[in-house]
């Protein structure tokens, strides 16, 4: 399996696990509770794959970036949260860094 099918299922795993933890309910509540623990330890394990062919820096800046952005897309669906406009530009331009990235570093190991 390449780094970046890795990558993409530790970004999906750490999402589903934060997107979770509003629905924790103080740890009441035992199915968010799964999906929090099963999803971390997911993600973590999936990203330490990640770093054996990907450089940590470029593996953790795509992995935290679209994870920002992706649970804060979930939110707005899973609870009705807004974002504003400086929120939507500021993880636009998140996006725009991972996107630099990928594109022109020399680090990311094409």
């Amino acid at each position: 399996m390449s780094g970046y099918l890795y990558l993409a299922v530790a970004i999906t795993a750490e999402v589903i696990a934060t997107a979770s933890m509003k629905a924790l309910d103080g740890f009441n509540k035992p199915l968010p509770l799964i999906l929090v623990v099963v999803g971390y330890g997911l993600s973590f394990w999936m990203l330490s794959l990640v770093v054996k062919s990907i450089p940590v820096g470029v593996a953790y800046a795509v992995w935290a970036g679209l994870g920002i952005v992706l649970v804060s897309i979930a939110a707005v669906f899973l609870y009705q949260q807004r974002l504003d406009l400086p929120a939507m530009l500021g993880m636009g331009l998140i996006v725009a860094g991972v996107v630099v990235i990928q594109l022109f570093s020399h680090s990311v190991g094409h």
